[in-house]
């Protein structure tokens, strides 16, 4: 079960904020202090501590950092994201990077984090980036998060599973067709455009393609289709 709280319903989305650079969650969190539908509910210097205000908190969203002392952002993630029988709180995890491609980043969009952002990225994008993944949707959209997962995918990856491509015969042939511009990074109104359908129907395919497949979001999608080989990196 996956409990987002308040935000995925429209109301406050809270905020928990992972970093171990003391200005960096001071920034943030007076940034997001300031939207009249953010609430940030605590802050934390590392992972361990991320982890132990997330379960304490049950914030919507957590804003967590890659590389921290004493537990990195990735560890703190996939125990975030695959809790331990008992806890059924489950945030919306966006990964905080300051570099364009970075390995940890690749390993917490497979563990089920909701995308990433660069640290120096514009306060208006730290914004959206909240909303966007409270909203139950991935960060997907920039250029640069389909070339950091298109590179992902095409690294050999040791005891990479095989189901992916036998789970893939579950969709039809127009949410396979979905899935695969899904992966390409287009958008909903992009798919839609291609296809020469509704946004809505487009809406209503992705979710039964997430359904289908136990995908949490478009992130896990992204990741599904290039582990599927429905997908080749570089594709157009």
């Amino acid at each position: 079960m996956n409990s987002t709280g308040t935000g995925a319903g429209g109301g406050v989305i809270t905020v928990a904020i992972v970093d171990d650079q003391a200005m960096v969650r001071a920034g943030f969190a007076a940034l997001l202090a300031a939207q009249s539908d953010i609430d940030v509910v605590g802050e934390a210097v590392n992972g361990a501590e991320g982890v132990e205000l997330s379960r304490r908190e049950h914030p919507d969203v957590v804003l967590m950092d890659v590389r921290m002392p004493v537990m990195d952002g990735l560890e703190a993630a996939r125990r975030l994201l695959d809790p331990p029988p008992g806890v059924v709180h489950r945030p919306r995890v966006l990964m905080l990077t300051t570099f364009d491609v970075d390995d940890y980043v690749y390993e917490a969009l497979r563990a089920g984090a909701s995308g990433f952002l660069l640290k120096d990225a514009p306060p208006a994008d730290l914004i959206a980036a909240v909303r966007v993944v409270a909203a139950g949707d991935a960060l997907l959209a920039p250029s640069v998060t389909r070339r950091l997962i298109a590179d992902f995918a095409a690294r050999p990856a040791a005891g990479r599973r095989k189901d992916p491509a036998l789970r893939l015969k579950g969709l039809t042939a127009r949410e396979t067709e979905v899935l695969a511009l899904v992966a390409r990074g287009q958008s909903n109104q992009e798919i839609a455009s291609s296809l020469f359908v509704a946004e809505q129907t487009v809406k209503t395919h992705v979710s039964r393609i997430l359904g289908k497949l136990g995908l949490r979001d478009r992130a896990q999608a992204v990741i599904f289709a290039y582990e599927s080989g429905l997908v080749s990196p570089g594709e157009r």
